[in-house]
């Protein structure tokens, strides 16, 4: 016989012929089998213990992260240096674009008036706001407005209340010039019904010296015309002015070239000669100037200005940036967490909640602004002139600031349940649906604008629905349709009143439905129970700001959490 079977074997073999029996208790056991069960319950307990305390230390930080500085301030005491940092700049940028906007007003209002100045000097027999009629039906006319530009250009100095001069090309003024373009060869018999064109252009140009202010048939004798092969007339000269209205207001003056050109143009051949002047204006520095009465102190403090902003946006991107770094490694932390314990993909718009719009909006506010500022802070110094583009990057910095102030109405309680966050999120809410229905609604309003093209060019017909869509110039639009034909007056009316009930009546009403339609939908999910798993785990925390569980421990050693405060 073999001998009995014992130890762990034996009691399973006993357990699985004797159901009844027993497994053996803790005082059953040996001393060593007892304490080994012991801590390996320990243990056991012990990691429950610490992974439920590593949950709670995540929901508190997740918490801690979505709170306002104010419950900030509670929860670790520490001041909100970010919010008034940013309520100081938007004071200091606001005042910054203010001064130069009146400068840029400067600057503004002299190029106007100028062009104005030189449409009053070169037209002969022009009426403020009557370019839109200005043309010429007579050969002698267009003769006489030439002759008459050229006068008054060899005349500037005696004739001109302002401060402008020619331009010298070293010792040498730069003389005027008139060029006309017309078809190389061509002969045209309308009462015929024949003509023979070449569609090569030629383009003859002559030159006349401000020194010597002649009559054009005294300055160009031989300058002849050939109306009907004439496409264009084209006089060009330079005229060079300072803007002096800039000293009383602690600014050096700056110097204008005006590249002056007078154009008539007979491209319809119609009999109708529009004539039309513009000018390009350059900004340079003047080359050797001097101001008295006013203090150097008085002429750089709007620089030093400029340069508080630009460390004050500084110091707020940097902020923001690290805060946007801290929401991207708190997102890794929740991933690798969900992860971990139920084996959960975070799903994309949870995620994205850490990343805040806010911060973004400010980063790209304060970038704008810098740059602004550094253009700002070069043209005072008169080393650039570009005032169109310093005024759009102060401008979007200013406009972006200024949308910042719904995040700070969000935290009064008659604001929060209604006006930023609901509006916030219904934006976002209805955005893609928003799209897709512009897209929609584009591709019909392209084909009316393609349809339109028949009665003018492409760019009215837009702006002209566009203005309809808007309910303006609803009767001047009907009215100036052509009556003569009655084909294309019965096409347009059908044209327009289509057009107008398609898109008031029914378009738009579906738009504005859409966006009620979301707004509700975020107004009922506000008084509902939270949806998302990312606000169900961090609701899960109770603990309030103020019990003091959201402190942390200082780590001097630390450089960014000693001089940055969080």
């Amino acid at each position: 016989m073999g001998s009995p079977v014992s130890g762990p074997e034996g009691s399973a073999l006993g357990r699985r012929f004797c159901p009844d029996m027993e497994e053996p208790s803790d005082a059953d056991r040996p001393p060593a089998a007892q304490r080994s069960r012991h801590l390996q319950e320990e243990e056991e307990e012990q990691q429950e213990e610490e992974e439920q305390q590593e949950e709670e230390k995540l929901r508190r930080k997740i918490k801690f992260y979505f709170m306002n500085p104010c419950e900030k301030y509670h929860a670790r005491g520490r001041k909100p240096w970010k919010l008034m940092l940013q309520i100081i700049k938007i004071a200091i940028i606001t005042a910054q674009l203010v001064s130069f906007g009146l400068s840029n007003q400067m600057v503004v209002t002299f190029k106007e008036e100028n062009l104005m100045t030189f449409k009053h000097l070169f037209l002969k027999g022009y009426v403020d706001g009557g370019m839109a009629a200005y043309a010429l039906y007579r050969q002698d006319d267009v003769y006489d407005h030439i002759d008459y530009a050229l006068q008054q250009y060899g005349h500037l100095r005696s004739v001109t209340v302002g401060n402008h001069a020619y331009e010298r090309s070293g010792a040498v003024y730069t003389p005027l010039s008139l060029c006309q373009q017309y078809y190389r060869n061509g002969t045209i018999f309308p009462g015929n019904d024949t003509f023979q064109i070449d569609a090569q252009l030629d383009t003859l140009c002559l030159n006349v010296s401000p020194m010597y202010p002649l009559t054009l048939r005294d300055a160009l004798p031989g300058f002849v015309i050939p109306f009907k092969r004439l496409v264009s007339i084209k006089i060009t000269f330079v005229l060079k002015a300072i803007n002096l209205q800039t000293v009383r207001h602690r600014e050096l003056p700056d110097c204008y070239d005006f590249n002056i050109t007078i154009l008539f143009n007979n491209q319809a051949h119609s009999g109708r000669i529009k004539v039309d002047l513009d000018n390009d204006v350059e900004i340079n520095e003047c080359r050797d100037w001097k101001v008295t009465g006013a203090s150097a102190r008085n002429t750089y403090f709007p620089m030093l200005f400029d340069i508080l902003i630009i460390v004050t946006c500084m110091t707020s991107l940097a902020l923001c940036t690290r805060s946007v770094l801290k929401g991207i490694q708190l997102q890794f932390e929740y991933t690798v967490f969900c992860r971990d314990r139920g084996g959960e993909l975070v799903p994309w718009s949870d995620r994205c909640e850490f990343v805040s719009g806010w911060y973004l909006l400010i980063i790209v506010s304060d970038a704008l602004t810098v740059v602004g500022s550094i253009l700002k802070i070069a043209i005072q110094a008169k080393v650039l002139t570009s005032y169109d583009v310093c005024s759009i990057f102060l401008g979007l910095g200013t406009m972006f600031v200024w949308m910042g102030v719904l995040r700070y109405m969000g935290y009064f309680k008659k604001y929060n349940a209604s006006c930023p966050h609901i509006l916030i999120l219904t934006l976002r809410a209805a955005f893609p649906n928003v799209i897709r229905f512009i897209c929609c609604a584009g591709i019909i309003y392209l084909s009316y604008c393609f349809c339109g093209w028949i009665f003018r060019t492409l760019n009215t017909v837009s702006e002209c629905l566009f203005s309809l869509i808007n309910g303006d110039d609803m009767y001047p639009t009907f009215k100036d349709m052509q009556q003569k034909s009655r084909l294309v007056w019965t096409f347009s009316r059908v044209y327009l009143y289509t057009f107008v009930s398609l898109f008031i009546y029914m378009i738009l009403s579906l738009f504005i439905t859409l966006i009620t339609n979301t707004y509700d939908t975020i107004k009922q999910q506000q008084s509902a129970t939270p949806t998302s798993e990312l606000q169900k785990f961090m609701l899960a925390c109770e603990d309030l700001p103020n019990s003091g569980l959201y402190r942390l421990k200082e780590t001097p050693n630390c450089f960014l959490n000693c001089c940055i405060p969080r």
